[in-house]
């Protein structure tokens, strides 16, 4: 193998690749990335048996074959390397690459001990890369991260028909985002659980690719029990969870509400940060609304005590409520609009926080549920 190819458009690909790698791998050549050069064209995967990441570009290819080397070795390299072309060439048990006047010899290993990469699953549809990627950043947020409870650690997407719902939850909070979206089959009705890290991963590098992403869902047969993307040259495959027995987390979403604040998104999280200052990591926040605007209070060890009041409209009965203030903050980035409008039922019932506009009006698609923390006052 021998081959010719731009600095940045190498780095970039093995960054991607290398990234879904294990940091214990169950064997050592999981650990490495394959690189094959056909016809001009070299490929670089990653699989570690649950993630597959394989990304296509032209290469002035000298000589086909292929390269077995360290995925995490090989990133930090060509992440370092001068803005100049890379030669790359196999030779016996070793990689060489050279970039200016810089070289380096990497060892090999042996490219037959490499699994075959899963092929990918019939696709389901597509929908568009910069929206999927949005949509994601929003939901993965909430979802859990107990490797112990496995179901809680994944996106659930609902498929049906025309529309997507993606939904994840840790039992603190739940985030949903419903979307649109172009199925193959007009009549689909799928559920799938993905683990939520490759997920986020993987739209995080397809969504600024711009254009469309695909999505490959076996409906029973080949590749059942997988998930795949595709965007670009890039594509990547993983296992999904058992989603069998995931809770029906939407009549969580209370039916009505009894008391709603509008604020603005900017300001809630300037002083929620500034009053958390001083509260423990199991501290709530409170949040005092009233015809008045909203009162944020926290208070920590050592009687260490904050408060800051704040403007807001406020319609209902006044009530305080306790919220972890991460949780709250992490709710308030992902709404992407300039207002947060807060529904309640009461200070023990679960609020929603929902994106609006500059006019006050909801903006359709994105809710984040988020369970109070009793406080005695």
């Amino acid at each position: 193998m021998k081959f010719r190819v731009e600095r940045d458009a190498l780095a970039d690909a093995v960054a991607w690749t290398a990234k879904s790698l294990p940091n214990r791998p169950s064997v050592p050549v999981l650990a490495g990335v394959m690189m094959r050069v056909t016809d001009g064209q070299l490929t670089v995967s990653g699989f570690d048996y649950e993630v597959s990441s394989q990304v296509s570009l032209d290469v002035q290819g000298d000589a086909d074959g292929a390269a077995l080397v360290s995925g995490r070795l090989l990133a930090e390299i060509t992440k370092a390397l001068p803005a100049k072309p890379v030669d790359i060439a196999a030779v016996g048990s070793h990689l060489e690459l050279v970039c200016g006047s810089a070289r380096f010899t990497l060892p090999t290993m042996p490219v037959e001990d490499y699994p075959t990469l899963p092929d990918m699953p019939s696709s389901a549809g597509t929908l568009d890369a910069a929206q999927f990627a949005s949509a994601v950043a929003q939901v993965a947020i909430a979802a859990g991260r107990d490797e112990t409870l496995p179901m809680m650690t994944g996106v659930r997407l609902e498929l049906n028909g025309s529309s997507i719902a993606m939904l994840a939850t840790d039992r603190y909070r739940l985030a949903m985002r419903e979307l649109q979206w172009r199925p193959d089959n007009p009549e689909v009705s799928l559920n799938a659980l993905v683990p939520a890290r490759t997920l986020a991963d993987t739209a995080k590098t397809l969504g600024p690719l711009g254009g469309d992403v695909t999505m490959a869902l076996a409906q029973g047969g080949a590749g059942e029990g997988m998930i795949g993307f595709v965007g670009g040259t890039r594509r990547t495959t993983s296992r999904l969870l058992d989603g069998a027995n995931y809770p029906p987390v939407r009549s969580l979403f209370p039916a009505s509400h009894n008391a709603e604040a509008r604020v603005s998104v900017a300001a809630l999280n300037e002083v929620v940060r500034r009053v958390a200052l001083v509260a423990d990591r199991t501290t709530p926040v409170l949040l005092s609304f009233s015809d008045e605007g909203l009162v944020v209070e926290a208070g920590g060890t050592e009687e260490a005590r904050a408060s800051e009041a704040m403007e807001a409209t406020f319609t209902g009965e006044a009530l305080t409520i306790g919220f972890n203030p991460q949780y709250l903050l992490d709710g308030l980035a992902a709404l992407g609009s300039p207002i947060a409008q807060l529904s309640f039922v009461d200070a023990f019932k679960p609020a929603v926080i929902s994106p609006a506009g500059e006019d006050g009006e909801i903006i359709p698609g994105y809710r984040y549920l988020i369970m109070p923390i009793r406080v005695t006052r």
